[in-house]
């Protein structure tokens, strides 16, 4: 282990609130105040409203119709925060509460486990460096299932590293870690903790009593979650159970084992650059550093294998893409964290530097942008923005302005005023994250809610629809177009009902081929998203009868 440096200053009280408000503030920022956000936002939410509306949890449900890739904790998670805090806050800003729900837990558990493998000291700067990593940034403030798996894989760790200590605890937070990643994700939870729990088997320290007696109690601690759900679902529609584990789940997996077609194997490991900046390097130093202990201490052992094994999971997974990469950010916080005590004065002042010159630099241009809009001056940077979101009336919003100008005088008496210590890198970058993300959800939040909403396009649609009108049909909607129509509108789209329906809604794009056979069809409507030059809508009302309304 590393031990706790003697010239690092202790974590006082008055310390430990400071970094709990800095981490509230980071969680709440963005959780209210927006409508969902295409495209995982908006589709999420489809699934909340499901509960909401019929207050069926077991099949998770979009626009009338089951939606079986993932089991419904989060969904379910979501509506129960909605429904408590309807009566002061929108349905989706009150669901969104349950992602600031999962994420402090997350932070938390990384910060336990920070703590129990490097000892005092080290809890609070993994949670720090968590939240400064750029990866997470948008996708903490998100209605995403995700972040209910990454509250998983963060009770794992912990689950782990308490393993060699006290096997009871260890076990029920293994086992319920294990349980909510099934829950939230599926089937890859279970995996990532066999693999991981044998892989740490190849080192001596993992190979002890206390240690199997954990995993058995982990095992038997997650077999509720693992039976309840799919024993429920399967007793209500044995065809929808097998849509979830075989059709949606396991099948494409083993397809994609048999073919040995890895459409991008090293996408993973790409993007960690910018997605995990800057945890990475500070774990590279960690491993250089200890490379002679890895393979004898236990501390060292956990992360590094957890981070190898999420990262070959996750690339042999027949889909890739970014917010899978969630998880991979928290063994590197936790070595990053170890880093602090023996990481060189140089190259942590090179840090701090850089983060204080790159976050001053882009909160002054986004002062200035700011300013630039609601000024309507006639600089470059403004006709970019404006015609970037077309139709947008910029206006100033007191609370927001007000908020925007504490947080930036804030950030700069912290970095000025923050004592001398191998933290104050950290420290400081991760205030620089929260004042940039503050200044995006206060200043600069309704130009950003005019082009990722889609309510003003389903008002618009709406208002083009008769009062009374039959069955709409849904050519080429997505997912989140279609929870939105639904929410907005209280439109419900029917796909492949072409034929049976009078009205069709149609998604392309502004050259997209006319809806086949114009001569039956006549366009009633056409708009889109504010700022989106791409996708187009166009319904359709038929001319001639169709078989059925």
């Amino acid at each position: 282990m590393f031990p706790y440096s003697p010239t690092e200053q202790a974590i006082t009280p008055a310390k430990v609130l400071f970094l709990a408000l800095l981490c509230a503030v980071w969680i709440g920022t963005g959780l209210i105040g927006h409508d969902p956000w295409k495209p995982d936002e908006a589709y999420s939410f489809g699934l909340v409203y499901h509960i909401l509306q019929s207050g069926d949890w077991l099949v998770p449900t979009l626009v009338g119709e089951p939606y079986m890739d993932k089991p419904p904790l989060f969904y379910i998670t979501a509506a129960l925060f909605a429904k408590l805090f309807s009566p002061v806050l929108a349905l989706h800003d009150g669901a969104r509460l349950a992602s600031g729900f999962y994420t402090a837990l997350t932070l938390l558990f990384i910060g336990r486990t920070g703590r129990e493998l490097f000892g005092k000291g080290r809890g609070w700067p993994a949670t720090i460096i968590l939240i400064g990593c750029l990866g997470l940034l948008v996708r903490a403030h998100q209605l995403i299932t995700d972040l209910a798996f990454l509250t998983a894989c963060a009770m794992m760790l912990y689950g782990f590293a308490l393993s060699l200590r006290r096997a009871l605890p260890a076990g029920v937070v293994l086992g319920t870690g294990m349980g909510i990643g099934f829950m939230s994700k599926g089937f890859i939870s279970p995996a990532l903790f066999l693999l991981i729990a044998s892989a740490l088997l190849l080192f001596r320290p993992w190979r002890s009593r206390s240690f199997f007696n954990s995993t058995g109690l982990a095992l038997l601690f997650a077999l509720p979650w693992l039976t309840l759900w799919p024993g429920l679902l399967y007793e209500h529609s044995p065809a929808l159970f097998k849509q979830w584990a075989w059709t949606l789940n396991i099948s494409p997996w083993l397809d994609y084992v048999r073919s040995m077609r890895a459409a991008e194997p090293f996408y993973y490991f790409s993007m960690l650059p910018w997605f995990a900046w800057p945890a990475w390097p500070l774990a590279a130093w960690t491993i250089w550093h200890a490379r002679k202990k890895i393979l004898h201490e236990a501390a060292f052992q956990l992360p590094v294998v957890s981070f190898v094994v999420t990262l070959l999971t996750l690339s042999l997974l027949p889909t890739v893409k970014e917010v899978y990469a969630l998880p991979l950010l928290l063994p590197l916080a936790l070595l990053a964290a170890a880093a602090l005590g023996t990481l060189r004065r140089g190259a942590a002042n090179a840090l701090d530097w850089f983060g204080i010159m790159t976050f001053g630099f882009i909160a002054i241009l986004m002062w200035w942008g700011w300013a630039g809009l609601l000024l309507d001056n006639r600089a470059k940077i403004t006709r970019w923005l404006k015609d970037y979101q077309p139709g947008f009336e910029p206006a100033f919003h007191a609370p927001y302005f007000w908020v925007a100008v504490i947080a930036t005088v804030l950030w700069m008496v912290l970095v000025w005023r923050v004592g001398r210590s191998m933290r104050r890198a950290v420290v400081n970058w991760a205030s620089g994250v929260i004042l940039l993300w503050v200044l995006a959800m206060t200043l600069w939040l309704p130009w950003l809610d005019s082009g990722k909403s889609y309510r003003t396009m389903v008002v618009s649609l709406k208002e083009a629809l008769p009062k009374k009108y039959g069955c709409i049909g849904g050519e080429r909607l997505g997912d989140a177009q279609r929870a939105m129509l639904q929410y907005f509108g209280d439109i419900n789209t029917r796909r492949n009902a072409r034929h049976v329906c009078d009205w069709l809604l149609v998604q392309g794009n502004r050259v997209a081929k006319s809806v086949e056979n114009e001569t039956e069809w006549q366009k009633i409507w056409e708009g889109g998203r504010t700022g989106d030059k791409l996708e187009r809508y166009r319904l359709y009302q038929r001319i001639k009868p169709g078989k059925s309304n």
